[in-house]
């Protein structure tokens, strides 16, 4: 049924109300429904839409939902049709219970706007519940000495139903004793009672079976049945009787708690529970014995509650009380004796006499520590004990008197190995099973000066950068003592030494107290480069001890010196130097050599050559390195006979120190080269002038063969002296662990990086030796990680205290009262979801509604005025709408990356007094946005890859993160375009897009490409999507893939035979001609080795092993063939191994001189005037002279200087320990800890190999031989060192500050 108020003209109101109320504007309606309880699913209750006075359409875009405030939804609306069917069952039974009007409010929300009605919809009450008893067995207990006419009631029925649907009617099955009589209340409810009729005889019928039956008014009528079942109970007349009245048992002391121990039995004639028996102790039972014996209140039984003791009691008496269950009750006693007999339950007990004290770690074997004794509460074999200590203890038992002890040392105490001990001491009983138990006593051994202090290093290796400032800070030592206390308190001093004559303390001081070495003065590194500094190390013990350790101070050079002119003679002196050459000279002539020395080392003293000014720039050429001035083509008629060259000279330090020299060359014709053969005849003296000629000829002769035998006698006290450590040219001092002498190096470090540069001084005036090229490996690791915790949502459930009803057996007791109910604040608000929140974007504006809810209290008045509130820091607010509804709406801004759900608590508080309040948490969901790129765990990333790889092998694999979720935080990874060698870089590799995997698409030619970038693109699935990029920086590691090739002679080359020409007159030592052959590999496998593998005599020539120079061994004689074929191998010092042949054949011819003259001596130009004759032999005997005696000074000033520490001025191969390899290419070995693997030497004139070395290792370098080893990804490193194009022959070295974690390493210059 539908009952609709409408809208009425105010007039008919005012004439229908008799004017009772003027003005009325508009009355919202409302909607009721009737009908039927358990219709079924889908029946029609209402056109809605049709009430509401909605279309159809509007009920799809409107968004029209039903919500129910029971909570369960009932109801829904056909969206077609915009009918109210039922959507569940409806029982108006549990909905409403026994009210007698049953009303379900909905409520309607419509949106856009949103609008919320309300409708109610009544259910009507069927007969579909049958009377039912809350029991279906009813047991009643009457005595049969109960008298006539007694009641007991009886239980009602229940009938879900209301009205005359309800409870009618009662009956009851016939029976002889008893009577069905029902009572009724004032509400009209019937109770049901039994009335005994008859006096009962338990001895003729024990137990009664009546059935009630209840009928309800319905039609057709229901009915539900309850059996009752009365039971007679007997009468207590008689009293319990034990078997015996005293029993005896013995239990063992270690019985379990819970053991039987006996068991006690008395019996009653009575039935029932006049028969029944319960068993107690006596009342007079003392404590002691509760806690320790139970007794079972059935059957008698007596059991342990503890674990009984024999040494605290071994006997105990009980008293045991019988008692029915009567009324009265009879009771009756009897006795129990408990003996308690022994077992080993006691384990020994070690204790201290006297309590040890601090023991001197030098006392003799015997001395006493501490006294003890040991005991055993059991008694015979179960107390005897006996005691013992670990093996490895230097300490001992010395038994005295009745089981006491001495502990005793018995070997000799060390503090520092053991300054305390725990000894472990083992008590073990007689008993069976025996028992043990273990005390530890601590003895401290006390401290003797026995250690001296101990450097933490053997030797300290220090570096130092020259023009510092005084007072800084040069190391500091640390040395530590194992003892204790005074004992290890350590001052540090310098012993006195000598530095260039000086004492040390003169250069240094050091802090006493903590080993901090200062510098007194700036250094010099021209003039100091290495010197020892010895420290001592003392204890304040008594007596003291004391200990010493070497620092090693290098000086490492700063580029404070601009490089100096040695060669033209004339440029020098700072005059223009003046060179001829002829116009018929071809492409590459060699016209001259300029030549400068840097007096800085290292770095700093690599030197290169640059044409700045040319009055022709396309006539001549100066070579980078070795400043070799050639043709660049030849020279034509065109061309200015006089052409001048300025040419700059740099070096590599920094700041960067210059010179110039200004070249002057004239083109003549047919002028031929400046070379002078030596078979050119000298001009005849004139008999005028030939005794002046003579005499300087022999005087000349005369001062050559003094110098000569000097030298002579020099080099013979250096044979002599080979067998000490002295040295003509360096001191001991210097040179120990020494390598490759000639040469040496220096790697410079700091606090925070392992190498700066790597120093390779010295070379000829014709040969720059400071030419290279290096292959550094890098192997940066590093990660960033963000860590994001997921949030989690604890759900709560409210728990509804149940009540315990009463016991079944109560006597009720009913009387008629009239009770007028007031109310108090006794029912919390309660929360109720209008609409269930959807998941909130976290872009969402404020002001967005989350959720609708309404808030309601079952009290009254004041009681049910209900007041919302959202707990604090929740970025949302309550926004009220009408009668206790409210809006959740956005208040602030979201971040689904910071909190991904909201559990929103909403407080309701009424107010009554005292107000009550209840909590809802409402969860919400912040669905995301794509608001955060994908991050790369590096910021770039070094990959390291053999050249030669196999095509489609993994490189490397990149990964980034994204904050987002779901779609916005998938990456997708791609190679942003770029070129390597004008190649697109994805020629060379590909992505896996999914998981960021880098493969190669082909090998890798080291000598091709050395080095390139790869540009990695992260973009995540968003919309709109958001990218971050990452540089993959890949490094191609050489491999030994190429042979060395021959580059000279010329005609080796080219793979014919390479001949050559040498006279006979030629002495041991002569230069025949020089093999100079390359390799394309880099650095370990570029290292270039020669070997004579066949000759014609090989006793007649030697190759050098690093510079392929051929010499003659011996001199040659008439005997020796005249034609000499030598086969030379060449190999590198790569794995696998690469080689190359050449065969050089060598004509020995008679007369012939030697072909290549200095070209710093000047040609004798033949006049007729014999003048000249005489004024160069003056010249050259003056030259002679003062070449002598500056060499006689130089020697004479090194031996007075080393004469204190070495006593010689020779020094022999042996002297530098370790000695490999001379004149060979160098490399550098690290451990892991270091980031550099090889350094390589190349370049250099054809017949001059720069790459030659001699050097001498300064002292305490680890390694005695340089040996190339593999990148190791275990290196550690802050920072990336640039790797420059090694193909280049002008490439320079970049350092940047390393991290070496283990060991520093140093090389001297000479």
């Amino acid at each position: 049924m539908t009952k609709r108020m409408g809208y009425r003209d105010w007039r008919w109101q005012a004439l229908w109300w008799h004017h009772l109320f003027l003005l009325w504007t508009t009355i919202n309606g409302q909607t009721r429904y009737s009908i039927p309880e358990e219709l079924k699913q889908g029946s029609v209750v209402g056109n809605l839409a049709k009430d509401l006075g909605l279309g159809l359409s509007e009920i799809f875009d409107r968004k029209l939902r039903v919500a129910s405030e029971a909570g369960e939804q009932y109801f829904s609306v056909d969206a077609g049709k915009g009918e109210l069917v039922v959507n569940d069952r409806i029982d108006r039974e549990a909905l409403c219970g026994q009210s007698a009007s049953c009303v379900l409010p909905l409520q309607v929300v419509i949106e856009n706007p949103l609008q919320l009605n309300r409708i109610e919809v009544e259910i009507r009450d069927v007969n579909d519940n049958a009377p039912s008893f809350l029991k279906s067995d009813n047991i009643l207990e009457i005595a049969e000495s109960t008298v006539v006419g007694v009641r007991f009631p009886l239980e009602s029925a229940e009938d879900p139903d209301v009205g005359s649907n309800g409870v009618k009617t009662y009956t009851l099955s016939k029976d002889d004793c008893f009577t069905l009589k029902v009572k009724e209340i004032e509400n009209g409810r019937k109770i049901p009672e039994l009335l005994l009729s008859k006096s009962l005889d338990r001895e003729k019928k024990v137990i009664h079976d009546l059935f009630l039956i209840a009928m309800d008014g319905g039609n057709p009528a229901k009915s539900g049945t309850s059996k009752i079942t009365v039971n007679v109970l007997d009468v207590n007349d008689n009293v319990p009787l034990f078997e015996k009245t005293f029993y005896k048992v013995a239990v063992q002391e270690n019985s379990l708690n819970g053991s039987f121990v006996i068991q006690t039995k008395a019996t009653d004639i009575d039935e029932g529970p006049n028969g029944e028996i319960e068993y107690s102790l006596g009342k007079h039972t003392p404590p002691s014995v509760l806690s320790l014996f139970h007794i079972d209140t059935v059957t008698g039984d007596i059991y342990l509650k503890e674990e009984l003791d024999h040494e605290t009691q071994d006997s105990y008496r009980i008293d045991i009380s019988a008692k029915d269950k009567g009324f009265p009750k009879m009771e009756a006693h009897c006795s129990v004796q408990v003996d308690v007999l022994d077992v080993n339950d006691n384990p020994p007990d070690i204790v201290l006499t006297s309590k040890p004290t601090a023991l001197p770690e030098d006392s003799r074997s015997g001395t006493v520590v501490a006294l003890l004794s040991v005991r055993d509460l059991d008694s015979g074999d179960n107390g005897k004990v006996t005691l013992k200590l670990p093996k490895s203890s230097p300490f001992n038992l010395k038994a005295s008197f009745s089981n006491n002890y001495a502990l005793v040392t018995s070997g000799s105490l060390d503090r520092e190995s053991f300054s305390e001990y725990n000894i472990e001491i083992t008590a073990t009983d007689s008993g069976s099973p025996p028992l043990s138990s273990k005390k530890i006593i601590p003895v401290i051994i006390s401290d003797v000066n026995d250690n001296p202090p101990l450097f933490t290093q053997p030797f300290y290796n220090v570096y130092l950068k020259e023009n510092g400032v005084p007072g800084s800070i040069l190391y500091s030592v640390s040395a530590s003592d194992l003892d204790f206390g005074e004992n290890a308190k350590i001052s540090y001093s310098i012993l006195d030494s000598k530095v260039q004559g000086v004492s040390v303390s003169s250069y240094v001081y050091i802090n006493s107290d903590n080993g901090s070495i200062y510098s007194m003065h700036s250094f010099d590194y021209e003039k100091l480069k290495v010197f020892q500094i010895q420290v001592q190390a003392k204890d304040q013990g008594s007596p003291s001890l004391s200990s010493n350790t070497t620092v090693h101070v290098f000086i490492l050079d700063q580029n404070d010196n601009a490089p100096a002119v040695i060669y033209p003679s004339s440029a020098v002196l700072g005059s223009l130097s003046h060179q001829r050459m002829s116009r018929s000279a071809k492409a590459g002539h060699l016209v001259t050599k300029v030549t400068a020395v840097d007096a800085d080392s290292g770095h700093n003293a690599w030197i290169s050559y640059k044409l700045a000014e040319a009055t022709d720039a396309s006539l001549f050429t100066v070579n980078l390195y070795t400043g070799e001035v050639r043709t660049k083509r030849a020279a034509s008629e065109q061309d200015d006979s006089s052409q001048r060259l300025r040419i700059e000279i740099k070096d590599d330090g920094e700041p960067m120190q210059s010179a110039t020299v200004t070249v002057s060359i004239l083109l003549e014709d047919g002028l031929h080269e400046p070379i002078l053969d030596l078979r050119q005849k000298m001009a005849e003296p004139s008999r005028k002038t030939g005794r002046i000629t003579l005499y300087l000829i022999l005087s000349l002769a005369s001062v050559s063969v003094l110098s000569l035998v000097t030298f002579l006698i020099l080099a013979v006290k250096c044979m002599r002296n080979s067998s000490s450590s002295d040295s003509c040219c360096m001191r001991r001092s210097d040179c120990n662990n020494y390598k490759n002498p000639n040469r040496n190096m220096q790697i410079q470090l700091n606090t925070d990086g392992p190498i700066k540069y790597v120093e390779v001084l010295g070379g000829d005036m014709m040969s720059q030796s400071q030419s290279f090229r290096s292959c550094m490996s890098p192997m940066s690791e590093y990660s960033d990680f963000t860590l994001i915790k997921p949030s989690s949502t604890t759900d709560f459930t409210e728990v509804i205290s149940v009540l315990d009803a009463s016991l079944p057996d109560s006597t009720w007791t009913f009387e008629s009262q009239q009770i007028d109910v007031l109310d108090v604040n006794d029912n919390t608000p309660e929360i109720v979801l209008t609409s269930e929140p959807q998941p909130v974007r976290e872009d969402s504006p404020s002001g967005t509604v989350v959720a609708l809810i309404n808030a309601r209290d079952a009290d009254s008045v004041n009681n049910s005025k209900v007041t919302l509130r959202v707990s604090r820091g929740s970025p949302f607010s309550l926004k009220p709408s009408f009668s206790n509804n409210y809006a959740l709406v956005t208040s602030g801004a979201l971040d689904r990356e910071s909190f991904s759900e909201y559990n929103i608590e909403i407080t309701a508080t009424d107010s009554g007094s005292p107000p009550l309040s209840s909590k809802k948490i409402i969860p919400v969901s912040i669905s995301d946005v794509n608001d955060n790129a994908p991050l790369f765990t590096q910021p770039s990333y070094n990959v390291y890859l053999k050249e030669n790889g196999v095509p489609g092998s993994i490189l490397y694999s990149v990964s980034a993160s994204d904050l987002d979720f779901g779609e916005n935080a998938k990456v997708s990874y791609s190679i942003l375009d770029s070129k390597v060698q004008d190649v697109s870089v994805s020629s060379y590799v590909y992505i896996n897009s999914d998981n960021g995997s880098i493969y190669s698409m082909h090998s890798f030619d080291y000598e091709k490409l050395k080095v390139f970038q790869i540009q990695v693109q992260a973009k995540d699935q968003g919309s709109p999507s958001l990218s971050s990029n990452t540089t993959v920086h890949v490094f191609i590691l050489d491999q030994n893939d190429n042979a060395p090739a021959v580059i000279y002679p010329s005609s080796a080359v080219l793979g014919s035979l390479s001949h050559q020409r040498m006279s006979r007159s030629a002495k041991v030592g002569h230069l025949v001609t020089k093999v100079t052959a390359v390799d394309a590999d880099s650095g370990h496998n570029a290292w270039i080795s020669y070997k004579l593998a066949e000759a014609t005599d090989a006793s007649l020539f030697t190759v050098n092993l690093y510079t392929g120079e051929v010499r003659t061994k011996r001199a040659a004689s008439e005997q020796d063939d005249s034609s000499q074929r030598l086969l030379i191998e060449i190999k590198d010092d790569g794995e696998p191994m690469q080689s190359a042949t050449v065969t050089v054949s060598i004509l020995l011819e008679d007369g012939l001189h030697e072909p290549i003259l200095d070209l710093r001596q000047k040609t004798a130009v033949p006049s007729r005037k014999t003048g000249r004759i005489t004024l160069y032999l003056i010249l050259s005997l003056a030259s002679v002279s003062v070449l002598s005696l500056v060499t006689f000074l130089i020697l004479a000033v090194k031996c007075m200087r080393n004469s204190s520490s070495s006593g010689s001025c020779c020094m022999r191969r042996s002297d530098c320990d370790n000695y490999k390899n001379p004149n060979r290419n160098m490399q550098i070995q690290l451990n892991t800890d270091g980031p550099i693997k090889y350094v390589e030497v190349l370049g250099g004139d054809m017949m001059s190999q720069s790459q030659s070395f001699r050097s001498c290792m300064s002292p305490m370098s680890e390694y005695s031989d340089f040996t190339l080893i593999k990148p190791s990804s275990t290196t550690d490193f802050t920072e990336v060192i640039s790797v420059l194009d090694a193909s280049l022959p002008d490439s320079t070295w970049t350092f940047e500050s390393q991290q070496v974690s283990r060991q520093n390493m140093a090389f001297s210059v000479i």
